[in-house]
């Protein structure tokens, strides 16, 4: 079959990388592309702050002269250290429809894995939970969001057929914004007495200036809710800055809510924003010169709202502070004009967070796995 595999290092090659998933895609009505340029960025050192605790190595796998799959492999020091363990992670993987360019691919990644040291395997997840991560298993006729892989339902089978197991799973919801009459007015009480009992203070910045400048209390606040969650490492201060500054600065200010106690602390918040997929698909990987249009079209010409991080700190876990942060969003989405929610990944074990959705009809629509292999 000529196949073989190439180790992707030149900006060519990571350039190939990228776009070989598009292109495997380009006739889906599902798969949503990443912007080209800032998926490079996350392959290149001198721009992610992630390679000073990971090294990674990106490979092709070609047929002849024609690229069919792909796969990156991350030894992720931060990760091993936190857990005590020797794994190496898998992410990025992608392939045409044929087993052998699959097992090429993991015995390639794997190998480059032993020689590290490690002892376990795990993916699809990334550097970090700002990656994409989770094998799509179900929900193959859902548009994607731009927080999370597609795939074809042949993947997980061929991991499988490798012997790969469950690890864990991600479950995604889908939910229709309820209209003002059908929200019992009690919900609203409630919530107005949970803020005036603990003395809590709901912030709403105009500016989008002053979330950015809370940038590391909401990363910080994001890594302490999530430290014992599965897989997450631990960020630097300057991955805080890097991501403070590629996400924030496009959000809008009225899609995030912050709680801060009596003190001033900052003791809970919520990022959401609008679906963004059909606008990618129309850019097809391009942010220049079309591509930024459609971005911001979307941002405010909207129908589905898509959640992205919230956190609580530990010691306010179950006096309100979620309910505070749902009520409010839900109040700022009815106004905006929003039809439908989508909350993206959420561990299948975390029925703290999937409380919140219990009011609002929601639909478990697609569900992502993340493998593990002994090797």
């Amino acid at each position: 079959m000529n196949l073989k595999i190439v180790e992707a290092n030149t900006k060519k090659q990571i350039k190939d990388f990228v776009k070989f998933q598009i292109e495997l895609y380009k006739d889906n009505e599902f798969y949503v592309p990443p912007t080209i340029s800032d998926e490079i960025e996350t392959f290149l050192p001198e721009k992610n702050p992630a390679f000073e605790e990971a090294d990674l190595q990106l490979f092709l796998a070609y047929r002849d002269d024609k690229i069919v799959g792909r796969i990156g492999a991350i030894y992720s020091r931060a990760a091993n250290k936190k857990y005590g363990y020797k794994n190496m992670r898998f992410s990025w993987i992608d392939f045409v429809e044929d087993y052998e360019v699959c097992k090429l691919l993991l015995d390639t990644a794997i190998e480059w894995g032993r020689k590290k040291g490690a002892t376990t395997v795990t993916g699809p997840h990334g550097f970090n939970d700002f990656d994409m991560q989770g094998m799509l298993v179900e929900g193959y006729d859902r548009l994607a969001t731009i927080a999370s892989f597609y795939n074809f339902p042949y993947y997980p089978k061929f991991v499988e057929r490798y012997g790969f197991e469950k690890d864990i799973d991600f479950v995604e919801y889908w939910s229709t914004t309820p209209k003002p009459e059908t929200i019992p007015e009690k919900l609203f009480r409630v919530n107005d007495y949970i803020i005036k009992k603990n003395k809590f203070k709901l912030i709403e910045y105009a500016n989008i200036k002053d979330y950015i400048a809370r940038g590391r209390e909401i990363f910080g606040l994001l890594e302490s809710t999530f430290e014992e969650n599965y897989g997450t490492v631990p960020l630097t201060q300057k991955q805080m800055d890097y991501y403070t500054n590629k996400y924030l600065m496009f959000l809008n200010p009225r899609l995030i809510k912050l709680v801060e106690n009596e003190a001033g602390e900052l003791i809970g918040f919520l990022i959401t924003m609008p679906n963004l997929s059909k606008a990618m698909q129309k850019a097809k990987g391009n942010k220049y010169p079309f591509g930024v249009i459609h971005m911001l079209k979307a941002l405010k010409t909207f129908d589905v709202l898509d959640f992205y991080f919230a956190g609580i700190r530990k010691d306010y876990r179950g006096k309100g502070v979620d309910a505070i942060m749902a009520t409010e969003i839900v109040k700022t989405a009815m106004d905006m004009g929003f039809k439908h929610a989508e909350s993206n990944q959420e561990l299948e074990n975390n029925t703290l967070v999937q409380a919140m959705w219990k009011f609002y009809s929601p639909e478990n629509h697609k569900r992502r796995r993340i493998f593990k292999k002994y090797i």
